[in-house]
């Protein structure tokens, strides 16, 4: 405040001291411009104590070439906007979009350097439900862990025989919570490698897989579901840690990197 005082008075003073011996033709009296305007432009003292080519546009004040009674003539008005909207909902549902916000110009800037702020923001967003009130999500939320666990699992029957080695999903990731981000836990920083866009394999393996008439099938794994669905999954160990995938293409066996490796629960 004290600055903008001492700059509000030095203004004035320069007006008073330069106004005595400039031509009723110089100054920016009668010609200030927007933006940037090189033709809008006097021969008088400038701001610096120079006396020469001066301007009155906007610009000037950038440009530190302002005649010397600019900030008396161009009085400053800033730019005015209103309020932000609420948020819209999903531009598209059933799948990862955006949401948007707006506000409205109220008062054109004049005589400043500075521009008005943005007027529309976006944020990105999942809704599950269509417009029409029906739910995206297809069937149960998958149940999955590192793949590392399946090392423990048991690979024979109690007769001895070589139980059904299973099968391969793959996913790609479309949303998942900020808390998968942030488990960092021993049990749980394989959650971190779980990134939205990223292809995952999922294996379905014995005891999580189910045979119901020759159909073998794991929860969750999307057997019946289309390429569109939108899917849920649910990382085991932390319940926070959720989100959604599509299926991209069911194999005999998973062929992703170790650390996008997975297993139904």
């Amino acid at each position: 405040m004290v600055r903008s005082a001492v700059i509000s008075w030095a203004s004035v003073l320069l007006t008073v001291v330069f106004g005595l011996f400039h031509s009723t033709e110089g100054g920016c009296y009668g010609r200030c411009c927007s933006g940037t305007d090189l033709s809008c432009v006097s021969l008088d003292w400038r701001s610096d104590r120079v006396y020469g080519t001066c301007y009155c546009d906007e610009n000037c004040i950038r440009t530190k070439d302002c005649c010397f009674d600019y900030p008396m003539e161009c009085t400053a008005e800033p730019c005015v906007v209103s309020q932000w909207t609420h948020w819209s909902g999903c531009a598209r549902p059933c799948e990862v979009s955006y949401r948007v916000r707006r506000r409205s110009l109220v008062t054109r800037p004049r005589n400043v350097a500075e521009g008005c702020p943005v007027l529309e923001q976006r944020a990105g967003c999942m809704e599950h439900r269509s417009h029409l009130g029906h739910s995206c999500l297809s069937q149960d939320p998958a149940l999955i862990t590192t793949a590392e666990y399946s090392n423990g699992r048991v690979t024979h029957n109690s007769h001895h025989t070589v139980k059904d080695s299973g099968f391969c999903v793959e996913f790609k990731v479309e949303s998942l919570s900020r808390w998968c981000l942030e488990e960092n836990k021993a049990h749980t920083r394989w959650m971190q490698y779980l990134r939205e866009g990223f292809v995952v394999c999922v294996s379905c393996q014995s005891p999580a897989i189910n045979i119901n008439n020759d159909t073998r099938t794991c929860r969750g794994d999307g057997h019946s579901a289309h390429r569109d669905d939108v899917l849920q999954w649910q990382a085991v160990g932390s319940s926070h840690c959720r989100g959604t995938w599509r299926k991209v293409r069911k194999l005999q066996h998973c062929s992703c990197p170790a650390v996008h490796s997975f297993i139904f629960i």
